[in-house]
């Protein structure tokens, strides 16, 4: 009985204040949620990364800046995601990242991190909704609205 002593009694605690966080209806709505997030005077210089974790009701929980990278890449580790997903009890997550160039057409490296991450999500029942592109200005693509989320 004296080894319990050594062991730390973990206990859980929720209580989000969310009743004042938009509800994301489209990919405008995320992109409005997400662009002030991006540090702007590197946006056309440096690759950034960050996610938008979503309650139930597509209710923003909170956005999670991942990462900033070089001029044609950032690191996108899908254990950071899902992790942070799982301790703020999300149920959905939107994935967004700059591309410094302007073009908003997705790489091969983007679309290959989409489709590892979708049943990476899935098995936790988190739902990939959507995985945004920043481009310059105020231009953005969306891979659900273009059909590219589930190729």
């Amino acid at each position: 009985m004296e080894d319990i002593k050594q062991v730390a009694e973990i206990t859980v605690s929720y209580r989000p204040a969310i009743s004042h966080k938009p509800i994301i209806k489209s990919s405008l709505d995320s992109f409005t949620e997400l662009k002030p997030f991006f540090e702007e005077s590197t946006l056309y210089l440096q690759e950034q990364f960050v996610v938008m974790y979503l309650n139930r009701c597509n209710r923003v929980l909170g956005v999670y800046k991942l990462s900033q990278g070089g001029i044609s890449g950032t690191v996108a580790d899908i254990r950071l995601i899902l992790g942070t997903a799982l301790k703020v009890a999300a149920t959905g997550i939107i994935l967004c990242h700059s591309h410094p160039s302007g073009n908003l057409q997705p790489s091969y490296q983007d679309a290959t991190l989409t489709k590892k991450i979708r049943p990476a999500s899935d098995l936790m029942d988190i739902k990939l909704l959507d995985h945004i592109i920043v481009g310059n200005e105020n231009n953005y693509l969306s891979m659900a609205d273009e059909g590219l989320l589930y190729e």
